[in-house]
C-alpha cells in the first residue's frame, strides 16, 4: 500500500482518468442522451414546460385570459357553480375551460401554475444539493469525529417529521415572505439528508483512490482536493440523484399545496389546484385531469431523463457509449 502511494506521489496529483475534461464530457453526455430515446423523450418534455412557464405571459395574452378575472356567466350557479358547456367550459376564449365557482380561466392558471411548481422543485433540488455535497464531502474527507457529528446531524434529518414539521412552519410564516421561497428553502432544509448520506458514501469510497492519496502527499489544501479531485467523481451520481430530486420535490410542492400550506390563492400552483378539484371530480372532471396531467408528464418526463443520465454515464453500460 505504501508503495502504491509513494509512485502515486511520485508521479504528481491527477483527475480521475475515466472522467474528461469538462467540455468533451458535456458534448460526450449530450450525444449520448440523444441516442437514448427514453432520455431524449423526457428532455423535450421537460424543454416543453419550461418555454410554457418563461412564456405564460405571452400564452395567455393569446387566449386573451389571465388567472384572477372571474366569468360567473360561465358558471351554473343553480348547481353551485358548475362550468358551463362541455369538457368544463372548453371553448374557443377559454382553451382548457374554467374553474368551477369563479370561472377563472384554466389555461392561464395551468401555465402560470408551472412556474409555481417547476420554480419551486428546482430551486428546492438546488439548495439540497448544495448542503448535501457540502455535508457528504465534509463527513467523508473529514476525521472520525467530524464524520460522528455530521453523520448523526444526517439521520437526525433523515429522521425528522419533515412533512409535520414543513407544516407547522409553513402556517406561521408571514405573509410578508413570498411563499414560493419559504416552500423552496423548508423543503430542501427538510430533505437535504439523502444527498448528504449519497455523498458521504462516494467521497469515502474516492478517499482511497490513488489520485487523492498524491493529492494530500503533495500538500494540497483539503478544500482543493475536494474541489479538483473529489467533486468530479460525484457527478455521476449526484446529476441522477438530483434529475430524481425534482420530481420529488414538485411532489412535496403539490402536496403542501394541497393541505392548504403551499402556495395559496389566488397564485396558482398544480397542488393547489388538484386541491380545489377533489370536490369536483364527479361534476367538472376536467379541474383534476388538467393539473394532474400535466404533474403526471412532467414528473414523467424527469424520471426518464434521471434513468438516461444514469444509463450514459455507466462506464458498464456500452449500447450508448458515443
Amino acid at each position: 500500500m505504501t508503495t502504491t502511494i509513494e509512485a502515486a506521489a511520485g508521479s504528481g496529483p491527477s483527475s480521475p482518468p475515466s472522467l474528461p475534461s469538462p467540455p468533451h464530457a458535456r458534448g460526450a453526455l449530450w450525444r449520448r442522451l440523444r441516442k437514448d430515446k427514453a432520455a431524449a423523450a423526457g428532455m423535450v418534455i421537460i424543454t416543453v414546460m419550461v418555454l410554457v412557464a418563461v412564456f405564460a405571459p405571452v400564452l395567455t395574452a393569446l387566449e386573451g385570459q389571465d388567472t384572477t378575472s372571474q366569468h360567473p356567466e360561465l358558471v351554473d350557479s343553480a348547481t353551485g357553480g358548475t362550468p358551463l358547456g362541455s369538457f368544463g367550459g372548453i371553448s374557443a376564449g377559454h382553451w382548457l375551460g374554467v374553474e368551477p365557482q369563479t370561472g377563472r380561466d384554466l389555461f392561464a392558471r395551468l401555465v402560470y401554475g408551472a412556474r409555481i411548481s417547476l420554480g419551486v422543485a428546482v430551486g428546492a433540488t438546488a439548495l439540497q444539493v448544495f448542503i448535501g455535497l457540502s455535508v457528504g464531502i465534509a463527513a467523508g474527507l473529514g476525521g472520525r469525529a467530524t464524520d460522528a457529528v455530521l453523520g448523526r446531524l444526517t439521520d437526525l434529518s433523515l429522521a425528522f417529521p419533515s412533512v409535520l414539521f414543513a407544516i407547522g412552519l409553513m402556517a406561521i410564516v408571514p405573509a410578508s415572505i413570498p411563499r414560493p421561497l419559504i416552500l423552496a428553502v423548508v423543503i430542501a432544509l427538510l430533505g437535504w439528508g439523502s444527498t448528504a448520506r449519497l455523498a458521504r458514501g462516494q467521497a469515502l469510497s474516492l478517499r482511497t483512490r490513488d489520485y487523492v492519496a498524491a493529492a494530500k502527499l503533495s500538500g494540497a489544501p483539503p478544500l482543493r482536493v475536494a474541489r479538483r479531485e473529489i467533486l468530479p467523481g460525484l457527478v455521476t451520481p449526484i446529476l441522477t440523484y438530483a434529475a430524481l430530486l425534482v420530481p420529488t420535490n414538485m411532489v412535496s410542492e403539490a402536496g403542501l399545496s394541497f393541505l392548504g400550506v403551499g402556495v395559496r390563492p389566488p397564485t396558482p400552483s398544480w397542488g393547489q389546484m388538484l386541491s380545489g378539484g377533489t370536490t369536483w371530480f364527479r361534476p367538472d372532471v376536467m379541474y383534476v385531469l388538467v393539473p394532474g396531467g400535466a404533474l403526471f408528464v412532467t414528473l414523467l418526463a424527469f424520471t426518464l431523463l434521471a434513468d438516461g443520465v444514469r444509463r450514459v454515464l455507466d462506464p458498464r453500460n456500452t449500447e450508448v457509449a458515443a
